[in-house]
């Protein structure tokens, strides 16, 4: 099964740091504008996920939940996790006091990869 979201090396790291500091953690990235449109960690539950939002799998035992709309935007897209130094838009994201940012690279799959993606859940 083609995975649908990877991180890389420094997103890994990060992560890592910020589960030390925090436990567990989830990622979720919505549609809309502004800080909605970068990927947001919070603490596991610390973001309501609303219903038919799509988890994509999970980035280091985190799950990473998008917008259903996102989804459908981006269901034929490879999802690559990164950081950038700086601060992302908003802040409200768990790795903004360490001067970071997490951002999504996105290749689309080829004819061969769409025929055997992993599954997508849903949110209730």
């Amino acid at each position: 099964m083609i995975k649908r979201i990877d991180s890389t090396a420094k997103a890994k790291e990060l992560i890592a740091i910020l589960k030390e500091q925090h436990g567990e953690l989830m990622f979720y990235q919505a549609g809309g504008c502004c800080e909605g449109t970068q990927p947001q960690c919070f603490e596991k539950g610390g973001y309501y996920l609303r219903m038919r939002d799509v988890c994509l799998g999970e980035v280091e035992g985190c799950e990473f939940w998008v917008d259903r709309d996102l989804f459908e935007y981006w269901k034929s897209s490879h999802f690559t996790l990164d950081v950038l130094d700086g601060f992302g838009v908003g802040g409200f994201s768990l790795e903004t006091p360490l001067q970071k940012t997490f951002k999504i690279h996105y290749r689309l799959f080829s004819e061969e990869e769409l025929k055997n993606l992993e599954p997508v859940k849903t949110a209730e």
